[in-house]
């Protein structure tokens, strides 16, 4: 980590970024959509847990992806 940042927070925002002229719900899909493809479980589970303990140095779309991955598949 640097700056106090982790760093699947700041890969969720750039992911997040990349989705921005979709609407939210779309942009959240496609972002969860990455994260199950690409990202280690390790780093998912991270996201997850940081979602529920209120963190909000997420972008909205990346929380809400973080929740779609809680999701039972």
């Amino acid at each position: 980590m640097s700056g106090g940042v982790p760093s699947y927070v700041r890969l969720a925002n750039e992911i997040a970024a990349q989705f921005a002229h979709r609407p939210p719900a779309d942009a959240a899909t496609a972002i969860a959509n990455h994260m199950k493809a690409v990202w280690d479980p390790r780093m998912k589970q991270a996201l997850i847990a940081h979602v529920a303990s209120g963190a909000t140095d997420l972008d909205p779309a990346a929380a809400l992806a973080a929740q779609q991955l809680r999701a039972p598949a």
